[in-house]
């Protein structure tokens, strides 16, 4: 059932730009995407073989400059991190960071998260999915394109091992009610709080944030967890 609604989805979540390259993403997305990139291919990865060790996995969707992602992986250096980003001088910027941090717990894939998740993420794998600050596409003509629709929260919930948590925030209100509704409506998936979730201290406050909440504009946090049993 799963594979057959992803795979019916034709309507992607994001719309590519060319976007501008500094010269360092350039330099960083030449030279050490062939060492901490995955490839994309259309089998389940082992995923302790891509990282050389057993630790717990946590699956970052849409890792944009990597700031967020970075800061994370380096305060948990006992989980690794699987990063995915479409936009090319994201991917290029957070494999600076990598470098510059000398992280070695963070893998980036530059690709669909919905066609990797859907392909590549065994089930019942992960200890934890972030998904921080989607593409809340306001406009009711091109709500269809929001990344977290049932089917995929679905798909989210089944690569959580027992217990593995499900953290999503957004800065768009009735994007949040939404997300909230569909998190709620997913029955492998029990919330952790009431409603909405304080803001878990391992998530960093990101610049544009920080902004927001200066000019009164609120983030929406959600944590979810698998059921266990």
């Amino acid at each position: 059932m799963e594979a057959r609604a992803l795979s019916r989805r034709p309507i992607r979540s994001f719309v590519l730009r060319q976007g501008r390259f500094s010269p360092a993403q350039q330099r960083a997305r030449e030279e050490l995407l062939p060492r901490f990139g995955i490839a994309v291919v259309p089998r389940p990865l082992d995923l302790d073989a891509t990282f050389g060790r057993t630790a717990p996995k946590v699956l970052e969707i849409g890792s944009g400059m990597g700031e967020t992602t970075a800061a994370i992986a380096e305060a948990m250096p006992e989980r690794d991190f699987v990063a995915i980003e479409v936009h090319a001088p994201g991917v290029g910027s957070l494999l600076k960071l990598i470098e510059e941090k000398r992280l070695a717990n963070v893998r980036v894939i530059q690709h669909d998260a919905v066609e990797v998740v859907r392909d590549m993420i065994p089930p019942a794998s992960l200890a934890g999915i972030h998904v921080f600050f989607p593409d809340p596409w306001p406009k009711k003509r091109h709500h269809k394109r929001r990344l977290l629709q049932p089917p995929f929260v679905h798909a989210l919930a089944m690569r959580l091992a027992p217990g593995g948590y499900l953290h999503v925030a957004t800065d768009w209100e009735p994007y949040a009610v939404a997300i909230l509704a569909a998190l709620d409506a997913e029955p492998t998936l029990a919330n952790t709080a009431s409603g909405y979730a304080q803001r878990p201290a391992y998530r960093p406050l990101t610049k544009f944030e920080r902004r927001g909440l200066r000019l009164g504009h609120p983030v929406w946090d959600m944590v979810f967890r698998r059921r266990v049993g």
